[in-house]
């Protein structure tokens, strides 16, 4: 696991209060998709518990799992008492138990792609569900964005992941619906988006680049350059487009 995927404990306070949740259409989405009772689920890189909450709340008995000790107190300030954790990596699960429903949110990039369906197919039922949902946050405002991007451009070139298989971004699936769509674990990949926009601060804004990985590896000095530099090209309040990217496939049953 990347050291990208292991900077965000430090800043697990700021996660929970600059990241949004997930709108209950998404877990409707999910629920509709699996078109039977959803009793349990694992979760991939758990963070706060934002995805968490959304499933929980709504009787699903979860198993959080999450690399990071101080995002997983900082989760269990929020979910249900009854929400079971983890502390491990995706790799060092270990099949047992197998789920109606293994889902991630904003997490499948980091895990190791050496097996990754064969492992998620393992925890897993036989017609279980997977779900991978992100959402990157993008300015709408074109000016605004180039503003940011050129006081950023000196110490950053770009603060998004690239796609893990290299997936065009204009590609109509796009990954991990691309990697879902070659594995001989999994039939009947979907790809779905859920709109959403959100209206923050320019303060809110600062806080929330300083829970992505990009700027979160940067020496603190530089960190704090780049944030006052893009604090100031910022309106007081910023428009940001951050529709929610939705994957879903089904394990294969066995024969």
């Amino acid at each position: 696991m990347s050291g990208r995927a292991l900077s965000f404990g430090g800043v697990a306070e700021a996660y929970e209060r600059f990241r949004p949740g997930y709108p209950v259409e998404l877990f409707e989405m999910v629920i509709a998709y699996a078109g039977r009772p959803v009793p349990t689920a694992l979760e991939i890189g758990a963070g706060t518990g934002k995805a968490t909450r959304l499933f929980a709340q709504r009787g699903i008995a979860v198993t959080a799992t999450d690399p990071d000790g101080s995002m997983l107190a900082e989760l269990r300030k929020h979910v249900p008492v009854d929400v079971a954790t983890v502390r491990a990596a995706f790799e060092d699960l270990r099949p047992g138990e197998r789920y109606a429903l293994v889902y991630a949110a904003a997490a499948l990039h980091w895990t190791d792609p050496e097996g990754r369906w064969p492992r998620i197919a393992a925890l897993l039922e036989p017609g279980g569900v997977f779900a991978s949902f992100g959402a990157p946050f993008r300015l709408t405002d074109p000016a605004v964005q180039e503003a940011v991007h050129a006081a950023r451009a000196p110490f950053l070139e770009s603060d998004e992941i690239p796609s893990p298989d290299g997936t065009p971004p204009d590609h109509e699936m796009q990954w991990p619906g691309s990697e879902l769509q070659r594995s001989e674990s999994f039939t009947d990949v979907r790809q779905a988006v859920i709109e959403r926009h959100v209206t923050m601060s320019a303060r809110d804004y600062i806080g929330h680049l300083s829970t992505i990985s990009a700027y979160l590896v940067l020496p603190a000095s530089v960190r704090e350059q780049v944030f006052s530099r893009i604090r100031q090209v910022l309106p007081d309040t910023v428009e940001m487009t951050a529709d929610i990217t939705v994957h879903l496939a089904r394990r294969r049953q066995e024969d």
